[in-house]
């Protein structure tokens, strides 16, 4: 499953980051294999998504998150 799939409420951990353009940006914001990140809402339309990542909230394309893989978070 990737970030892109996840729904409006579910809290996901990151498992991978695929190769982009944006891989290592995505990185140095923290998004690193383990962090949980709580999809908080999308546009009216689905894209951007807002996402909340440690302790900020996030914006970003679907074309981006679909390199991010996640999992469900247990706990």
């Amino acid at each position: 499953m990737t970030l892109r799939d996840a729904k409006v409420g579910d809290v996901v951990k990151i498992k991978e980051i695929g190769d982009s353009a944006l891989k290592e940006r995505l990185m140095t914001m923290g998004m690193i294999p383990g962090t949980k990140v709580k999809v908080l809402r999308s546009a009216p339309w689905g894209d951007p998504i807002a996402v909340r990542i440690r302790s900020y909230n996030l914006s970003m394309r679907k074309a981006d998150a679909k390199s991010v893989e996640v999992e469900p978070a247990v706990g």
